[in-house]
């Protein structure tokens, strides 16, 4: 466990693309016991990390690491100020938010709030290498979303997508001008299919892939309802009788 932390989080500092040999100050999103902090701190940098958990923060205390531990809830924003770090790692911990512990959780918005004070914090041109595990192509979509809306620019980057242990997503975010997505590692030989999806601010022509549908059909409401789902909203689930005409009532 404590292996495979530590490579996440060299690949993370990989991605963050930081100039070589100058010391950076770094945010850790979720740092638990501060396994990825000491990675950072071994590698030359210095470095502030976030954790909701009491215990682990504890932890991380009694291991002696080196950075500055904060008791905090990402999705209640990140409490710096404006630029004061030339780039973040995150492992394990964003999908989180995709998760609605009590009632009054809202994913969308618990999202875009750790994005756009994530975004603030953040030196101008910084980066963002934020490892994650998504369940599923929506979740990743919504996340993805969030954090455009906040302002990155960037993609995933997956390492190994044909390998169900070594599979790795990474959310590469750029606070600057766009900048090239790196390439995710891969087996494959040369000549293959990359693995990566970039994502910018432009809007993404919907209404064109909806011509064509009758409204209110089945597919005009099926669709309907997985853009409200893409959107955070709750959504009834699909059932056979989604979008079934009905008989008109006196």
């Amino acid at each position: 466990m404590i292996d495979i932390q530590t490579k996440m989080a060299g690949r993370a500092l990989e991605l963050l693309y930081l100039p070589e040999g100058q010391p950076c100050y770094l945010l850790d999103v979720g740092c638990g016991s501060g396994l990825s902090g000491d990675y950072l701190s071994d590698e030359g940098h210095y470095w502030v990390g976030i954790d909701i958990s009491p215990a682990m923060l504890d932890a991380a205390l009694d291991r002696d690491t080196e950075g500055d531990v904060l008791l905090g809830d990402m999705g209640q924003g990140i409490p710096f100020k404006p630029g004061s770090f030339d780039g973040c790692i995150s492992i394990s911990a964003v999908q989180w938010l995709c998760n609605a512990n009590k009632k009054s959780d809202n994913p969308a918005k618990r999202l875009y709030c750790f994005f756009s004070s994530l975004y603030s914090v953040l030196a101008r041109g910084a980066r963002a290498v934020l490892q994650l595990y998504p369940e599923n192509s929506e979740q990743l979509e919504l996340i993805t979303t969030q954090a455009m809306k906040a302002g990155f620019t960037g993609g995933v980057v997956v390492d190994y997508p044909n390998s169900a242990k070594a599979k790795k997503f990474y959310l590469c975010l750029l606070s600057g001008p766009s900048s090239f997505l790196p390439k995710g590692l891969s087996d494959q030989k040369d000549g293959d299919e990359e693995r990566e999806s970039t994502f910018t601010k432009e809007r993404v022509p919907r209404r064109a892939a909806r011509r064509g549908m009758v409204r209110k059909s089945r597919d005009w409401v099926l669709e309907k309802k997985e853009r409200r789902r893409r959107q955070g909203k709750e959504v009834r689930p699909d059932t056979q009788y989604t979008g079934r005409k009905r008989k008109p009532y006196f």
